[in-house]
């Protein structure tokens, strides 16, 4: 389980590419590194990934098929920064929301304005059923990062960003068109599915 809360940023060093099948290796932050060992998990733009290989401060991940199509960690290159998050342990703080690392599609940043003191970036997600989880001021993960949604329209959403947030994490980094990781409360989405099965189920 993790916390949508960004603990750190990595570059991808190397990528070791086969078929459907990739392994990233990136440099961690020292400040992750304590407690580290193989089989931990991390999650990489909010897709939960298991710990490889440790060589010190190069540590390497697995990324299968279905992580490759779902989520935008095979569009990645070397040189390109991650958001990182340990998992969480009993006891820490949850400052976002509870989160399974589990990508269950990718938007497109459609819209980004820009203030003094404002950031809001603009998502399309063309898959309407998932829309339907995406709930004004409700929970969202981008790109591993917890966040509330502050306005829906059609196959839009939008978020707004504070300071700490574009310095902490990648988000601020991005540009139109690119992709970027969505988990949804998976509450709201046991919520909907619920109610939309009894309704779809005929009444004797």
């Amino acid at each position: 389980m993790f916390t949508g809360i960004v603990q750190g940023i990595a570059p991808i060093v190397t990528i070791h590419h086969a078929i459907n099948f990739r392994t990233h290796t990136l440099k961690f932050p020292l400040t992750m590194l304590p407690g580290l060992t193989l089989g931990a998990s991390v999650a990489h733009n909010g897709c939960c990934l298991s710990v490889t290989a440790i060589n010190k401060d190069l540590i390497s991940f697995d990324l299968i098929k279905e992580t490759l199509l779902t989520s935008n960690l095979g569009q990645l290159n070397i040189g390109d920064n991650v958001n990182l998050e340990r998992a969480v342990r009993f006891g820490d703080e949850i400052g976002g929301h509870l989160m399974s690392g589990h990508i269950i599609c990718t938007a497109e940043i459609t819209k980004i304005c820009t203030s003094e003191n404002n950031y809001q970036l603009w998502f399309r997600i063309a898959d309407k059923k998932i829309m339907n989880y995406v709930l004004y001021k409700g929970f969202i993960a981008i790109d591993g990062i917890s966040l509330t949604v502050s306005k829906i329209k059609d196959h839009h959403f939008c978020v707004n960003l504070i300071p700490e947030t574009l310095t902490r994490t990648i988000l601020g980094k991005k540009c139109l068109s690119d992709l970027v990781n969505i988990e949804i409360d998976s509450q709201i989405q046991a919520i909907i599915d619920t109610v939309t099965r009894m309704q779809s189920t005929p009444s004797f």
